[in-house]
């Protein structure tokens, strides 16, 4: 296979969006690659950096929960006295998990339809309208996914707690983490958590920026929920002094079209609104609520990449109601691009998502270390200055004897499965991919097109 020689470029990186105002980055040189496999890279990029320190490492080390949030955690099961709650847990855990979108009316009248045609078409079925309709309503329920709104009363807030408060706030600490460490001159004032529940987000947000946030609003529809996250800001008592300053709690969202938020979060809550034309509402609102990022996290299965992915389209197409503010939005992670995702035009359908390790709350059945796989998307106002960015490793590095397999997704839109030597790519992006992680960008550029090289070695014949 031919080699490209020498090739280097010096990117630099500037202001992600005029949006955000962001002060021009370092300046870093990259490998440019035509299709990542075939490139000599013998540039210093680096800068004198260390390996494990290039500027596309963003994955957080095993996160922890704040000391006086996970205590509160433990008093607040301790004094309820809850039975079974090792199994309860366990139960709540598998069926969030295995939970699927809601059918939409217009596939289940298609559904419909298709069936009383199979039955038709059956000789052996001859039977009435009446008995029709009956024998096409069974085959539906037993072949169509019944999906429930949970309903979260005290008990079951108590229980959602000790199933999901230390991986709910493990994964949107690691997309609050991908903000910072990418602009770490942004500073938000202010946020707002769509579908709060027990408070991961505001949590979350004050241990990445917790001396700038000046305002927390909380909105959730579950006044229990509220109630927990409360008691859990105040240690775990109802009259206790918040360890979190500036936190508000809403059962609606703010009503003013013009009130907006630096950040504005919905984790795992698109998942439990009943219907497309809902989901497809939340997202503008939220949108529209937005002064800088949108972060929208779920759980890393299919369904929660599907949605987050139609709300990505919802966002970037820019189809609203009501535009008060006419920044446009662009994919700031985990796409380097805003083109259709690959994973969903590729023959297999495979989720986008990313694990982020963190230390449980240490109950009783809950001691050693955990993983919490999820998708997200983060959506910024503005738009990119430099078309340049990074592919992202979306699979675990698969580390071998002289060479690195990473999975890429790249900015040309398509997914690239690269082996990087030393001997084709140069020893420092071959050492920087050997200490890459899932999630990481790679320092490289991937045109979509290269013209040939003069050096290349003459076709076989």
């Amino acid at each position: 296979m031919a080699t490209a020689r020498g090739l280097g470029y010096l990117v630099k990186l500037g202001r992600w969006c005029r949006g955000l105002q962001v002060a021009p980055q370092c300046r870093t040189l990259a490998a440019l690659v035509p299709g990542v496999t075939q490139v000599d890279n013998k540039s210093d990029f680096l800068e004198k950096r260390r390996y494990r320190k290039h500027p596309g490492i963003l994955h957080l080390p095993h996160v922890r929960l704040p000391q006086a949030l996970a205590d509160a955690a433990q008093l607040l099961l301790l004094e309820s006295a809850m039975r079974n709650v090792e199994k309860q847990v366990q139960t709540l855990t598998n069926y969030l998990w295995s939970r699927h979108l809601p059918v939409e009316p217009e596939e289940l009248q298609r559904r419909a339809m298709d069936l009383e045609k199979k039955f038709l078409d059956n000789p052996d079925l001859s039977q009435t309208e009446e008995k029709l309709h009956e024998t096409v309503l069974r085959a539906l329920r037993r072949t169509t996914y019944h999906w429930q709104e949970l309903s979260y009363n005290d008990g079951l807030s108590l229980v959602y707690m000790a199933a999901r408060l230390d991986g709910g706030f493990a994964a949107v600490s690691r997309a609050f983490h991908e903000i910072r460490t990418r602009i770490p001159e942004f500073q938000p004032q202010t946020l707002m958590d769509f579908g709060s529940g027990i408070g991961s987000v505001t949590w979350a947000a004050h241990s990445t920026w917790g001396q700038s946030l000046r305002e927390y609003v909380c909105v959730d529809s579950s006044a229990a929920m509220l109630g927990l996250a409360e008691k859990l800001l105040k240690g775990g008592s109802e009259s206790g002094k918040p360890n979190v300053p500036g936190v508000f709690f809403r059962q609606f969202l703010p009503v003013s079209p013009k009130v907006q938020f630096d950040v504005v979060v919905s984790a795992f809550s698109l998942s439990e609104l009943p219907s497309k034309a809902a989901r497809t509402e939340v997202v503008q609102t939220l949108w529209r609520k937005t002064g800088h990022f949108l972060v929208l996290v779920e759980n890393g299965t299919k369904a929660g990449h599907c949605l987050l992915m139609d709300a990505r389209d919802l966002v970037l197409k820019g189809k609203e109601k009501l535009t008060l503010d006419p920044r446009p939005g662009f994919v700031f992670a985990p796409c380097p691009h805003e083109l259709p995702c690959p994973q969903l035009t590729a023959s297999k359908l495979l989720a986008c998502s990313f694990s982020q390790a963190y230390h449980p709350i240490p109950f009783s059945w809950n001691k050693k270390p955990k993983e919490e796989k999820f998708s997200m998307v983060i959506l910024a106002r503005g738009s990119p200055e430099e078309a340049n960015r990074w592919p992202r490793i979306t699979q675990p590095i698969l580390k071998r004897p002289r060479h690195v397999h990473c999975h890429l997704c790249c900015p040309d839109g398509n997914m690239q499965h690269a082996v990087i030597t030393a001997r084709r790519h140069g020893r420092d992006l071959y050492r920087c991919a050997r200490s890459s992680s899932w999630g990481d960008l790679l320092p490289v550029i991937t045109p979509s097109k290269i013209p040939p090289s003069p050096a290349q070695d003459p076709p076989e014949s």
